[in-house]
């Protein structure tokens, strides 16, 4: 009785493609995680958009509030993001910085792409209840994109700053009534990507949907799974035995992978630190709210 062997230390031709495909990923995610900046301080203003004054302000009040009463907030400015959204970013970031303390998850990150003209508002989990959507919304719009369309980019982060303290220090009301009182635009824009996709995917699914259904509903039936319908012909299953197939439209059991997107896990970091400041291990789960000016 003969007996096979097989190696383990030597892929096959197939696998090595595998392989190098997997470690090129790899390296790509690597490098581009690498370009996330350092945790400096409470103020990490690498976009150079906030003035010295307000800088210093702020970093003093954000002290003050961790101090009183452990939730963090940190302010960011970047150049660029690089062709990413800032969602995404954004909760890379946070998890990279670790903000808020690992068991509270009491971290706020507010993010400012200067190029890309986009904000965004990151609430970790802990903080999702008191500082909603519909608070870091409002945040946004009445309150940093008139003052960035206006050019005062200090004075504008500065408000945001100032409101997302009250909101965490229980008193919504106020943002909430001024919310009432200045309703932003609710229009949104949809990412011209974003629509091409939904129109492909929407043709696909329902052109799917139809070449099932119309033919063995409006065609001219043939031959059993076998209709003819707009000039083309159907066929569903297997034809009759021995039957050659024939030019025309052939449909068959196909499960459709469509396109999914995961939970982005973010990248997440050691121990950062710089300044003497550094973030104590919280995370985010997306929650929060973006915006453009």
């Amino acid at each position: 009785m003969r007996t096979r062997s097989i190696s383990l230390l030597r892929p096959g031709r197939f696998a090595w493609p595998v392989l190098m495909a997997t470690a090129v990923l790899l390296s790509c995610f690597m490098a581009y995680a690498a370009d996330l900046p350092a945790l400096t301080g409470r103020v990490v203003d690498n976009a150079g958009i906030i003035d010295m004054a307000t800088k210093a302000v702020l970093t003093q009040k954000l002290a003050d509030f961790e101090t009183k009463g452990s939730d963090q907030i940190v302010v960011a400015t970047i150049p660029s993001l690089d062709g990413e959204e800032i969602e995404p970013y954004a909760n890379r970031l946070f998890r990279f910085w670790k903000l808020g303390q690992a068991g509270e998850n009491n971290g706020v990150l507010l993010l400012v792409a200067k190029n890309d003209r986009k904000m965004r508002i990151e609430v970790g989990y802990g903080l999702e209840g008191t500082l909603t959507d519909l608070h870091t919304k409002l945040i946004i719009e009445n309150d940093m994109v008139p003052a960035f369309r206006a050019g005062d980019f200090s004075g504008g982060i500065a408000k945001a700053v100032d409101d997302m303290v009250m909101v965490l220090e229980g008193n919504p009301e106020e943002l909430e009534a001024r919310g009432k009182r200045n309703p932003a635009d609710n229009s949104t824009s949809i990412d011209p990507i974003v629509a091409v996709f939904l129109i492909l995917w929407a043709i696909i699914f329902f052109g799917g949907m139809a070449m099932a259904f119309l033919p063995p509903m409006f065609g001219t039936k043939l031959s059993p799974g076998v209709y003819k319908w707009l000039g083309m012909t159907f066929r569903y299953g297997r034809g009759p035995s021995g039957s050659s197939g024939s030019s025309g439209w052939t449909t068959g059991s196909s499960s459709g992978s469509g396109w999914s997107s995961g939970s982005s896990s973010g990248w997440s970091s050691g121990s950062s630190s710089g300044g003497g400041f550094s973030g104590g291990g919280g995370s985010s789960g997306g929650g929060g709210s973006s915006g453009s000016w």
